[in-house]
């Protein structure tokens, strides 16, 4: 599931410049939608690259624009049957679709619903089967109706949420353990739109059941390509990315983020191994290190296997000196062996049993922080066949 994050911004938030406010915090936080009227459209575009939604007018020639501007989907249900401005038919059942709620053209593709009552959660549980997006906003803020439309309508919908506030959003995000698709922010302040966002990244993460595996060897090797992973984060003390020469077994490897003697902290870097070694994404995949480049997403996670995402800045790649790292982690099968290369240097820390340790203070008999995933890869997705790695 892709979860969402929208501003709402017609014209019951105020003038222009009101909903203009609005919608820059919602650009600038990283919202994936823009709500306003139709006659906002242009001017949206203006500010910022974000997917816009519009509530069709009623007028051919709307306040704000000519209407030349297309929005990315169109909304139904604004000042008629879905926020009650008409009365909800008398008999609905099987008829509260798109058709319904759509007086003017045949672009609407959202639903837009106001839970008024209980006969509006069904109305809206009934434009679900034919939207594409459907907006709920709750009078008193409950729980129960997002309940009720989680259960009932499925994947026929994108159900979007309404919300005043980030706690809001993110209890949206986390009802039934399925959670709403979206939000639908009606708010003023950036810190809250931008704590919906993050709850919304929260939600959308996994986390990794990291284990303990034996370090059986430690040994030096020759020269190789080594790769670093300049990030635009800053990464905690506590984070770092999953590296390994094999896919089923990754090594924890801690970011630069320690003050030494010899260098600067670089908080934005991980001196991640060799060029042929495996780097965990956030799809849940690998790519090889020699492949990143700017603009590419890794997965950054914390030693309590709580990921986040990170945009490659730059990949340097030079030669250097290269330990190679051996252990042996328990399975259901018995016993595995995975392994690596990595730096030669000080500066290098992996995670282990006693913290964070230099690979040039590594021994036998130490316990390492890995990812084991008992499955083999092609092209960087998990593939049910028999690969032999060594």
């Amino acid at each position: 599931m892709t979860r969402t994050v929208w501003v709402k911004a017609d014209a019951t938030v105020g003038d222009w410049e009101t909903r203009k406010r609005r919608i820059t915090a919602g650009i600038e936080a990283g919202v994936d939608w823009v709500l306003v009227d139709e006659g906002d459209v242009g001017r949206v575009r203006e500010l910022g690259d974000v997917n816009v939604a519009a509530f069709l007018a009623d007028a051919d020639v709307v306040d704000g624009d000519d209407g030349s501007a297309e929005a990315d989907a169109y909304f139904v249900g604004k000042d008629g049957e879905g926020d009650g401005t008409i009365d909800l038919p008398e008999d609905f059942a099987g008829s509260a679709d798109l058709t319904t709620l759509r007086r003017r053209d045949d672009r609407a593709q959202g639903a837009y619903v106001r839970v008024l009552g209980t006969e509006y959660e069904a109305f809206a549980e009934e434009a679900a089967a034919t939207a594409d997006f459907t907006v709920i906003v709750g009078e008193d803020w409950s729980i129960i109706p997002l309940e009720n439309l989680i259960a009932r309508v499925g994947e026929e919908t994108h159900l979007v949420a309404g919300a005043t506030t980030a706690a809001e959003a993110q209890t949206a995000f986390e009802t039934l353990e399925i959670g709403a698709d979206g939000v639908l922010l009606d708010t003023d302040s950036p810190d809250e739109i931008r704590g919906a966002v993050e709850a919304r990244d929260a939600a959308d993460r996994e986390t990794l059941d990291l284990r303990y595996a034996e370090i059986t060897a430690v040994e030096r090797t020759g020269m190789a390509d080594r790769v670093c992973i300049d990030t635009g984060s800053l990464m905690d003390g506590d984070e770092g990315m999953l590296v390994g020469s094999m896919s089923r077994g990754l090594f924890f490897v801690h970011a630069e983020t320690a003050e030494s003697p010899y260098v600067e902290s670089r908080p934005f870097r991980v001196n991640a191994g060799a060029v042929h070694a495996y780097v965990r994404n956030p799809e849940g995949g690998t790519n090889y290190l020699a492949e990143l480049s700017s603009g590419d997403e890794v997965q950054l996670v914390d030693t309590a296997g709580h990921t986040r995402e990170a945009i490659v800045g730059r990949v340097k790649i030079e030669k250097r000196p290269m330990f190679r790292i051996e252990a042996e982690v328990e399975t259901d099968d018995g016993i595995d062996r995975v392994e690596t290369l990595i730096q030669n240097a000080e500066t290098v820390k992996i995670a282990t049993a006693s913290g964070r340790t230099a690979v040039t203070d590594l021994d036998a008999g130490d316990e390492a922080l890995i990812y084991y995933e008992d499955v083999a890869r092609h092209f960087g997705e998990a593939v049910e066949e028999s690969i032999i790695e060594k």
